[in-house]
């Protein structure tokens, strides 16, 4: 039986769980976490179920200038791409929202065993974990994607995506500055089937 402390630190972790909150990345403001506080972040993350020990996925860390060249790429794909001006807006605007970006690229490999899906799935799974990662560690967060994740010309030229490689997520984190009121949660005896 597990002992005291570890039932405390448990109990703490599953508090976290059932009351964590992503922050809209519109809200985030300047301040992030050092070299070694991201790191610790990306670590956490970079423990997610992992079928087959693949590391379906990769990190690109967009910092300081290299948010401005993302804005301005994506800017230029916006005209290239026709987007209304309100969703160029917002998208281009994006890039600006928080202090750092991740980009978690889901980046699947050859395996008889493991299919594309669970390859995939374990590069969400890396986008939560670096999401909860951040909030536990007492940052703003969100995980976004939007235009420019799917579009394979930004995610050659600002990313370095190769051929299969796709955006699983953009994880913005920077200072909180609102704390949001919580949302519906959903109804869990209705998605729930118990046998």
């Amino acid at each position: 039986m597990p002992d005291l402390c570890t039932l405390v630190c448990r109990s703490e972790v599953m508090e976290f769980l059932l009351s964590r909150r992503s922050r809209s990345a519109k809200t985030l403001g300047a301040g992030r976490p050092d070299r070694a506080g991201l790191e610790r972040i990306l670590t956490a993350a970079a423990r997610s179920p992992d079928h087959g020990k693949l590391e379906p996925w990769r990190f690109v860390v967009i910092e300081g200038a290299a948010r401005e060249r993302a804005a301005a790429l994506a800017a230029e794909r916006a005209a290239a791409l026709r987007l209304d001006k309100n969703t160029t807006a917002k998208m281009v605007a994006a890039f600006g929202q928080g202090d750092v970006i991740v980009a978690v690229i889901s980046s699947p490999k050859p395996s008889e065993k493991i299919p594309l899906w669970e390859q995939q799935l374990s590069a969400g799974a890396v986008c939560l974990a670096m999401l909860n990662a951040a909030l536990a560690s007492g940052w703003g967060a969100n995980w976004l994607t939007g235009p420019m994740a799917y579009d394979p010309k930004f995610r050659r030229e600002m990313l370095g995506c190769t051929e299969g490689e796709i955006v699983a997520g953009f994880i913005h984190i920077g200072t909180e500055t609102v704390v949001p009121q919580d949302r519906p949660r959903p109804d869990l005896a209705a998605l729930t089937t118990w046998v």
